[in-house]
């Protein structure tokens, strides 16, 4: 039976914390021929800097070849072909498909149709189950645990397909606690904190965090996307209204870090970056070990 990540929620808590214990091996030793022989189809129909890279870069280094586009307009999309032929056609030449796609639901079809297994690198503002997995990973190694924090997500957290991730993954730890700081149009989507109060996990709303930064053991921010907004006078409103500076950590936990899924475009303030809670840069870089123990895992080489 083939496996799938489509959905953060298809993978069981044992599962986090076997992909936490690959990632961490894969730290320690990122070159390890297991794919040789393997070809992985990378295919982004929506733009992409780092999850495309530290994907490629985990093949690369994991001895696989790679094929695909990081273009649509390269491909035969823009001809008319319908994801279900792209899909059934590219299966016939790679033993795994990553897939980005601006559609919610697109990567779920995909692995529906598909008789090779499917990584959904990002599918519109739903899901992005890979990135919540290096997100976990940078949590638990500055933070030593996923029990008992206290996270802050801050910025679009309508959008944001990184949030509605990790917010779902983190739930399945001990007595998290999240602090929502968004302005009114991008709050956390209704069926997010209906799950929480379900579950009696604790979180607030706000729309300043000024005022309680001091309590967070993690701060997640998030840039507001341009690209999911119908109305660019609605994004002009918005774009600028949390802007996390140097001189606000002053007061914060010793532990505490600073999680962003990155590109920044101004949300965070450069003369965050030199501070040693600024931990965005290293978390791009734990997506290479991440994505080579995801891999290997769907793949069964581990």
């Amino acid at each position: 039976m083939k496996r799938d990540l489509i959905s953060i929620t298809d993978y069981s808590k044992e599962e986090y914390l076997k992909i936490m214990d690959l990632a961490a091996e894969f730290e320690k030793n990122p070159n390890q021929d297991l794919l040789k022989g393997k070809v992985v189809a990378s295919l982004f129909f929506e733009p992409s800097t780092r999850t495309r890279l530290s994907f490629e870069t985990a093949i690369n280094r994991l001895g696989g070849k790679i094929v695909g586009f990081a273009d649509p307009q390269n491909s035969s999309s823009t001809k008319g072909e319908t994801l279900h032929d792209t899909i059934k056609m590219v299966s016939n030449y790679a033993d795994l498909i990553v897939m980005r796609h601006p559609l919610e639901g697109a990567a779920r079809y995909a692995a529906e149709v598909s008789p090779v297994p499917i990584i959904n690198a990002g599918d519109g503002a739903n899901q992005h189950p890979t990135q919540t997995l290096l997100d976990m990973y940078s949590i638990l190694k500055t933070q030593g645990t996923f029990d008992n924090l206290n996270i802050f997500m801050v910025g679009d957290l309508k959008y944001g397909r990184t949030v509605h991730s990790l917010l779902m993954a983190m739930s399945q730890f001990d007595t998290p606690i999240f602090n929502f700081i968004a302005p009114a149009e991008l709050q956390m989507p209704e069926e997010y904190k209906m799950f929480l109060r379900e579950n009696d996990i604790r979180y607030f709303e706000h729309r300043e965090f000024t005022d309680i930064i001091s309590e967070a053991d993690i701060i997640y921010m998030t840039r507001v996307q341009k690209e999911r907004f119908s109305d660019p006078m609605e994004y002009e409103q918005v774009k600028n209204i949390y802007i996390l500076r140097n001189s606000m950590l002053e007061n914060t936990k010793p532990n505490m870090k600073i999680l962003h899924p990155l590109p920044r475009v101004n949300e965070i303030h450069t003369d965050v970056d030199k501070n040693e809670k600024a931990y965005y840069f290293t978390q791009a870089l734990n997506g290479m070990y991440t994505r080579e123990a995801i891999i290997t895992h769907i793949m069964n080489l581990k």
